[in-house]
């Protein structure tokens, strides 16, 4: 079976610009906020990226992104994005396998398909096929 690595990190955070604030002052890490058509979600680059594809140069390195916490939510914290293939085929892998789906599939402009399933742990992890695996 072919491995699908982890591309990209998700963080909640109660003040998105406060979080990026933190994390560009510590670790250098640029930050991008999107704006309310993407719910206002913060791009952050961990790593210098190709800019034709947007992925990392470095082996290995992952970029992210900071949502908004919704207060309703309590069981939000950070996640990963899972690179797959063929979206379709792999939420339908994640619901057999005694997954449940939370969300998508959704349209990234410019990135890919997108969406999130909860785990037979209780864990929400997402998935990603990138336009260039399409």
């Amino acid at each position: 079976m072919k491995m699908n690595p982890v591309v990209h990190f998700e963080m909640p955070a109660k003040d998105t610009k406060r979080m990026s604030d933190f994390y560009s002052n510590v670790f250098g890490w640029e930050t991008e906020t999107m704006g309310p058509d993407m719910s206002n979600y913060v791009v952050v680059k961990t790593t210098e990226s190709d800019e034709k594809t947007g992925f990392p140069k470095n082996p290995g390195a992952i970029n992210g992104g900071f949502y908004q916490k919704d207060s309703k939510k309590t069981e939000e914290s950070p996640s990963f994005v899972i690179a797959v293939d063929d979206i379709k085929e792999h939420m339908k892998k994640i619901t057999e396998a005694g997954g449940k789906i939370l969300n998508g599939p959704d349209d990234i402009p410019g990135v890919g398909v997108y969406a999130s399933f909860q785990d037979t742990e209780g864990n929400r992890v997402s998935i990603l096929q990138a336009y260039s695996q399409m």
